[in-house]
C-alpha cells in the first residue's frame, strides 16, 4: 500500500481532510474485519488516497421579508337590545271595588234591666228590729261613756280641792313660823322644793327661785325646817314625797 501526500499546507482545507482521512480510516476497518472470514488470503489492493477538492462555500441564501401581518379584524360592536319596558301594573282590582265600606256593626240591644225580686216583707221587719237594737245599744254606750267622763271630772276636781286643801294646811303650818324682816319691800315670792317622808318629816330644803330679798328667803327656810313634821293628807293617795311651795310676804 502506497500514499502520496501533499506537504503543502492549506489552512483553509484542514477540515476537509481530516474528514476524508476518518472516511479512509473506517473503510480500512472494514476490509481488515471483512478478510478475517475469508479462507483465502486476500488479494493486494492498493488505495491511493487523494485529496479532495475543497466544497465550494455555501451561500447564504436571503430570507424572505417576514409577510405583513394581518390587519386586526373589527367585530362590529353589538347593538344594543332594547329592553322591554314592564308592564303597567293593574289597578289593584278597581282600586278593590273602589275600597267597598265596611258593614257598619250592629248595635248590641241594650241589656233587659233584670226585675227586681220583690221585697221579702219577713226580711225587711228582721232588719228593722236589729237597726233599732242596735241604736239603742249605741245609745246606751254614749250614756254610759259620758256618765264615766263626768265620774272622772268630778273625781279629779275632787282630788285637785283636797290637794289644795292639804298644801294649803302645809303652808299655813310653814307661814306661822315665819318671822319677816322688818325692811321687806314690795310682794316678792320665793319658791321652795322640799322633800319629806310619808310620815311628814323634812329631809331637805332647796331654794328653787330667790324673792331677790336674802333676809326673807332664809326666815321661810327656817320656817319649813321648823315646821316638820308636815301635816298629812286626809286621803293616802295624795301624799307626795315632792313638794313645791310658794310664799309671799304679803299673803293672808
Amino acid at each position: 500500500m502506497s500514499a502520496v501526500f501533499d506537504t503543502r499546507e492549506d489552512p483553509g482545507k484542514k477540515t476537509s481532510a481530516a474528514l476524508a482521512a476518518l472516511v479512509h480510516i473506517a473503510l480500512a476497518a472494514l476490509l481488515v474485519y471483512g478478510i478475517r472470514w475469508q479462507t483465502a488470503p486476500p488479494a493486494a489492493v492498493e488505495v491511493e488516497l487523494v485529496r479532495a477538492a475543497p466544497a465550494p462555500a455555501a451561500v447564504a441564501e436571503p430570507l424572505p421579508e417576514p409577510a405583513p401581518p394581518p390587519p386586526p379584524k373589527v367585530e362590529p360592536k353589538p347593538e344594543p337590545k332594547a329592553e322591554p319596558k314592564p308592564a303597567p301594573p293593574k289597578p289593584d282590582i278597581a282600586l278593590k271595588e273602589k275600597e267597598k265600606p265596611k258593614p257598619e256593626p250592629k248595635p248590641k240591644p241594650e241589656p233587659k234591666p233584670e226585675p227586681k225580686p220583690a221585697p221579702d216583707k219577713t226580711s225587711s221587719q228582721l232588719l228593722d228590729q236589729e237597726l233599732k237594737v242596735l241604736a239603742a245599744q249605741r245609745e246606751k254606750e254614749m250614756a254610759a261613756q259620758e256618765l264615766a267622763q263626768m265620774k272622772a271630772a268630778q273625781a279629779a276636781t275632787a282630788r285637785s280641792k283636797a290637794t289644795a286643801d292639804y298644801i294649803g294646811k302645809i303652808r299655813d303650818k310653814i307661814k306661822g313660823n315665819i318671822a319677816l324682816p322688818p325692811d321687806i319691800k314690795g310682794n316678792p315670792e320665793a319658791i321652795f322644793d322640799v322633800v319629806q317622808l310619808p310620815s311628814g318629816e323634812i329631809l331637805s330644803v332647796k331654794l328653787k327661785k330667790s324673792s331677790g330679798h336674802a333676809a326673807y328667803d332664809s326666815a321661810v327656810e327656817r320656817a319649813i325646817l321648823k315646821s316638820s313634821p308636815l301635816p298629812k293628807p286626809e286621803q293616802g293617795d295624795l301624799f307626795s314625797r315632792s313638794l313645791e311651795l310658794k310664799f309671799r310676804p304679803l299673803e293672808e
